[in-house]
């Protein structure tokens, strides 16, 4: 039995590639999707309508930010942080 095996890991699917085939794969996905939505900072009404059914999709009692604004205002403080760090270094990480 190999080492792979005994470990209860396999050495199949995606995970088990080097980094740089799966980002290969990965970009087909995206460029495997329309121009108009590939990304939502491109068009606010197509985020904001995404926000919506996903908000919707969540009963009440599961909504963490509408229970605790504190908390929600805290996630968007955050977002906005990393908005603008990837803005001012060019869109890098």
């Amino acid at each position: 039995m190999d080492k792979a095996r005994s470990k209860g890991t396999s050495q199949r699917g995606f995970a088990a590639m080097d980094a740089e085939k799966q980002r290969a794969i990965a970009r087909k996905g995206g460029e495997s999707v329309p121009a108009e939505k590939r990304s939502f900072f491109q068009n606010r009404a197509l985020a904001a309508e995404a926000g919506r059914k996903g908000g919707q999709s969540v009963a009440d009692e599961q909504r963490s930010f509408s229970r605790d604004r504190t908390l929600a205002s805290q996630a968007g403080q955050k977002g906005g942080q990393k908005s603008n760090a990837q803005s001012n270094n060019g869109g890098a990480n």
